[in-house]
């Protein structure tokens, strides 16, 4: 089977239909923000109309103002204002002021290896919950752990 790569901004308009609709829409999420949760081309996210107000450890789809789509966590409870902070697993930069009508949809399973996963998987949220912990010393570990890679090439 034949396969194009097609950018999300091409079938937006066909996604939030069919999200409006009450159904669900799948794609391979691209980039590597939200690694090691979700690697680049292999996997598949399965996401539905977010009609409630995220929560903290939410895997939302939004759109920036600038117009890019971005697959990151919400990191933090709402603000009083209602917006939401986001964050990539694999980064340690926050994203503040996400307003839900920015919000695509929310991520309610993701695919790998031809395996199902349920976001209310009592690992997946434990993984959720350690990740979003750990954000502040991100750069630490992956900094530390850069270094000491580059060190050991050197060395060779």
């Amino acid at each position: 089977m034949q396969t194009k790569q097609v950018h999300l901004s091409d079938l937006y308009e066909v996604m939030a239909e069919k999200l409006n609709q009450g159904g669900t829409v799948n794609f391979n999420p691209r980039g590597t923000s939200m690694l090691p949760m979700l690697h680049n081309q292999g996997d598949r996210v399965i996401i539905k109309k977010a009609t409630e107000p995220l929560k903290k450890y939410d895997l939302p789809l939004y759109r920036r103002t600038d117009g890019a789509f971005v697959l990151h966590r919400v990191v933090k409870k709402p603000s009083p204002d209602g917006t939401y902070t986001m964050c990539g697993d694999n980064q340690w930069h926050l994203e503040r002021g996400i307003s839900h009508n920015q919000i695509v949809g929310v991520v309610t399973a993701f695919e790998r290896g031809g395996k199902t996963y349920s976001a209310d998987n009592k690992l997946y949220r434990l993984y959720c919950r350690f990740w979003v912990g750990i954000r502040p010393i991100r750069r630490l570990i992956f900094g530390g752990r850069n270094k000491i890679k580059a060190l050991l090439r050197k060395e060779k």
